[in-house]
């Protein structure tokens, strides 16, 4: 269908105007994407691509018959579902250049890739490349512009871009709200989503499960897990039919609140209803179970799980082992470690991590050390969260000159260590009176920017009391409280009782 002249010059003001805006200009994509030329030799390229790429190259230069810019819009569709936006940019790119004139679809596939790509000032250009043509936008078209909007964030100009859409007279559909209502929940803008919701009820087009679900989630995320199950009523009320990710979502917000035994209820009232639980469902509620502590509870819902042959995947193992090691149940969770293997379940960083920190707390450090020489040579990457657990073992068993070789091998890894990291090292220079040196890396840890917290000072002041420096514990405590910490309960107790066991007077600004 053909755009109105009126229509045109409307969309066109509003477009030009629009943050960002730029024309297309054929130099600048040159730079920005990368041409197929470029992944020709890479082993990572699926035949398939190939394929399609080649089926282009021929129809590029084939002459007689001419091909039809329907069969370029066929293959660049196949890129796009394969996501290869990129290769179909370079593609489009090789069209035009050979007078390949491009279609509304063959445009609306470019938005859609300028979209993925975070491209939106392109993907305007091209719109307005659209309506120059005349060719009147469908509800696609403009949905993948909200879309790419909505991607980066930029939530308020996805709204303001649909009102000027409506105003304009132009029809959305309902994938088109489903965007929006993603968009505002995504930046936590909940309460928008559902004035959305409510706006577009009966009006404009017919809310759907998918809405709803998303309004579900948000509303979850902010722990309102009532006004959750009021709109699964809501929906229920209406003949929309809540599905599996409407369930999941609702038993994730109750295991949030702590609330378990109403998740289980609500577990139990799905597969009454014949909605089959997902792992992901299972998943939930295994992980929600043991870190509560209870892992008997846990372990019945991986039982429920394996009967319902739904197979556990690594976040299940991974959740049953780290409720094991909190319980101090060690064993058993290397017991799962192993069994994993077994079934072809690859343990990834998090498994090793969970061991490795489980198998510290109990003073099995060279367990822990076995495991993490393992990881090197599987070629799993210990992350800040693996590095930090072991060494947090190995100074709270003395071996601090390990503990330095690790946090040295942490940068060479470009794994920088954190404030956690050298909470653990401060903690066993403390203990093994080393108070000076503890104080000299704090020094150290302020001039490379690394903020301590709380738990540094309480391990530092701790120190110092022990070490009966009290004017020095109290220096670095009035140093706190200046510099505007929340000092908790722990650190008051330190000193209070640092003084008292001196038989100091306790300054009385300490008790206001």
């Amino acid at each position: 269908m053909l755009f109105s002249r009126s229509r045109f010059v409307a969309f066109s003001v509003f477009i030009t105007n629009f943050p960002n805006f730029q024309f297309l200009n054929p130099i600048f994509l040159i730079h920005c994407f990368t041409s197929y030329s470029s992944f020709s030799n890479s082993t990572t390229l699926y035949s398939q691509l190939h394929n399609l790429v080649s089926s282009f190259n021929h129809l590029l230069h084939q002459k007689n018959p001419t091909p039809s810019i329907i069969q370029f819009g066929k293959i660049l569709g196949s890129l796009v579902k394969a996501n290869h936006y990129s290769i179909v940019v370079s593609l489009h790119r090789q069209m035009e250049f050979n007078g390949i004139a491009s279609n509304l679809v063959t445009l609306s596939i470019l938005i859609n890739c300028f979209s993925q790509l975070g491209h939106n000032s392109l993907s305007f250009s091209v719109f307005s490349n659209i309506l120059k043509k005349g060719y009147e936008p469908d509800a696609i078209t403009l949905t993948t512009l909200i879309k790419g909007l909505c991607l980066k964030g930029d939530i308020h100009k996805a709204l303001h871009f649909h009102d000027k859409v409506l105003a304009l007279g132009f029809q959305l559909n309902q994938v088109s709200y489903r965007t929006l209502i993603n968009g505002l929940c995504k930046v936590g803008q909940t309460k928008a989503a559902l004035e959305m919701l409510r706006r577009i009820d009966g009006k404009l087009v017919r809310l759907d499960v998918v809405m709803y679900n998303t309004i579900i989630d948000g509303v979850c995320k902010d722990k309102l897990v009532n006004d959750a199950f009021d709109f699964y009523s809501e929906m229920v009320a209406k003949r929309i039919c809540p599905t599996v990710v409407t369930y999941n979502t609702l038993i994730c917000g109750l295991c949030i609140m702590g609330q378990l035994k109403d998740a289980i209820g609500l577990l139990h009232k799905m597969i009454l209803e014949n909605i089959n639980p997902t792992v992901y469902t299972f998943s939930i509620l295994v992980d929600a179970f043991c870190k509560e502590g209870k892992v008997k509870e846990a372990k019945n819902v991986f039982v429920v799980m394996m009967k319902k042959d739904v197979k556990p995947n690594i976040v299940t193992y991974n959740s049953l082992m780290n409720g094991y090691c909190l319980v101090n149940e060690v064993n058993k969770a290397e017991s799962i470690f192993n069994t994993m293997a077994q079934i072809g379940v690859a343990p990834d960083v998090h498994s090793y991590s969970i061991m490795i920190s489980g198998f510290c707390k109990i003073k099995m450090v060279d367990e822990a050390m076995k495991l993490f020489e393992e990881m090197h040579c599987k070629q799993i990457f210990p992350d800040v969260v693996t590095y930090n657990s072991l060494i947090d073992g190995l100074c709270k068993s003395g071996r601090i000159s390990y503990a330095l070789k690790l946090i040295g091998e942490m940068h060479d890894r470009g794994q920088p260590p954190n404030i956690i990291t050298y909470n653990s090292l401060l903690d066993a220079l403390c203990k093994n009176h080393h108070v000076d040196k503890a104080i000299e890396l704090l020094t150290k840890l302020k001039d490379h920017n690394i903020q301590p917290s709380v738990c540094t000072y309480n391990i530092l002041i701790n120190g110092l009391c022990k070490s009966g420096r009290l004017k020095d514990a109290q220096k670095v405590f009035e140093d706190v409280l200046v510099n505007g910490y929340n000092i908790d309960v722990y650190t008051y107790n330190t000193m209070i009782k640092g003084f008292c066991k001196k038989g100091f007077v306790i300054p009385q600004f300490w008790t206001v």
